[in-house]
């Protein structure tokens, strides 16, 4: 249902049908990372900017969408990310149990909850920039999920940008009879139109040096 808004804008719009765990975690992780992969590898023939390729996910494909943005190899990593009212942390106290129990199963261990709490896992240079949008009355995932986000990305010098209104809870994606749908589209919009768009030939430049030096790893 997006493909025609993103379109419009000049943009390619990749629908990928994941599968689903079934008590394997990176069954979805895995195919989330080799749609990125075969997309960079056929950007030139797609007509695709290889600097310019990001990532959209809604509710628990918002947790795939930021798995992939914070721990994909650095060579695949999206350039931006977009996350409707995702679910970030796999902490029992924030998460959407729903998701925690399909992804890590009913009795994951508190080590295996952190490592996919994605809050945990911004890194400065390395993650990019992301809109959440969401609503403030949503019972299904808590706020606190894109909240805890927003705020790691802001203290490792991110760019993010988060949109809450009043009310729509949860589920309404591009749906015309969310009440909200022509102001969030505006912001989606403006946020997208301000995005850095590197050429697909850009040269890109690492300060190398030891274990001090800002960026180093990367």
């Amino acid at each position: 249902d997006w493909a025609p808004y993103f379109n419009d804008k000049g943009i390619a719009y990749i629908v990928l049908k994941y599968r689903m765990p079934n008590g394997n975690h990176e069954v979805p992780i895995s195919d989330a990372t080799e749609a990125m992969r075969v997309v960079h590898e056929k950007a030139e023939e797609w007509h695709i900017n290889p600097n310019d390729i990001g990532i959209m996910g809604s509710s628990a494909g918002g947790h795939l969408a930021s798995t992939i943005a914070t721990t994909a190899p650095f060579d695949i990593r999206p350039d931006f990310q977009i996350l409707f009212y995702p679910v970030i942390s796999m902490s029992p106290r924030n998460t959407h149990m729903g998701s925690l129990n399909s992804l890590l199963g009913r009795n994951a261990s508190e080590e295996m909850q952190r490592r996919f709490s994605n809050e945990r896992n911004v890194k400065r240079h390395v993650t990019p920039p992301a809109i959440m949008l969401l609503s403030d009355d949503d019972r299904v995932v808590p706020s606190s999920n894109s909240v805890n986000y927003y705020t790691a990305l802001r203290n490792n010098d991110i760019s993010a940008t988060m949109h809450i209104y009043p009310s729509g809870n949860h589920g309404w994606g591009c749906m015309t009879s969310f009440r909200h749908h022509k102001q969030m589209i505006t912001d989606l919009t403006a946020w997208l139109d301000q995005l850095p768009s590197p050429k697909k030939d850009a040269i890109r430049v690492a300060c190398v040096g030891n274990s001090i030096t800002d960026g180093m790893g990367i």
